[in-house]
């Protein structure tokens, strides 16, 4: 039981170091057409379906691909926890980045301080169209500083 354990950590830990990598390099790299109708208001910005879920329906296939793989005997097997793990940082990923940070089903609140430290800092990401120089690119590992409280640039213009 413990293997399972640190394998499900493990692959949650993996997913956001891939999901930094993938959305620096790739993302806002040679598959920007795509992920730019998640940062521009008039491609959607994270109201309704964009082309850029699309990068989650990927992930979601590799977790059920491995659930199933390690369907047999999920306590023996490595590929059942690592779907696991993945499928537990989407879930995670879904509810902070999708419903709160991005009012995706209307404004949510909470008064969790580090559920709101992911919003302000991923509202950091979002502050402008630009496809260069976002930081931060993952969604739960950024330095402190960029989960204050902070005004966004187009907001201050407005």
């Amino acid at each position: 039981m413990l293997r399972f354990g640190l394998l499900v950590v493990a692959a949650f830990v993996v997913m956001e170091v891939a999901s930094y990598v993938l959305h620096r390099f790739v993302f806002h790299g040679v598959l920007w057409r795509i992920h730019r109708t998640h940062h521009d208001p008039a491609h959607g910005h994270g109201k309704g379906i964009e082309w850029n879920d699309l990068f989650s329906v990927g992930f979601a296939a590799l977790s059920m691909g491995l659930l199933w793989a390690g369907r047999a005997d999920p306590l023996a097997s490595t590929a059942f926890p690592l779907g696991v793990g993945i499928a537990v940082y989407g879930l995670l990923y879904f509810v902070l980045h999708d419903l709160y940070a991005h009012g995706r089903l209307g404004p949510k609140k909470t008064t969790v301080s580090a559920a709101q430290a992911v919003k302000r800092a991923h509202g950091r990401h979002h502050q402008s169209l630009s496809k260069v120089g976002q930081e931060p690119y993952g969604l739960f590992l950024f330095p402190p500083w960029m989960g204050r409280r902070f005004e966004r640039k187009r907001d201050r213009a407005a």
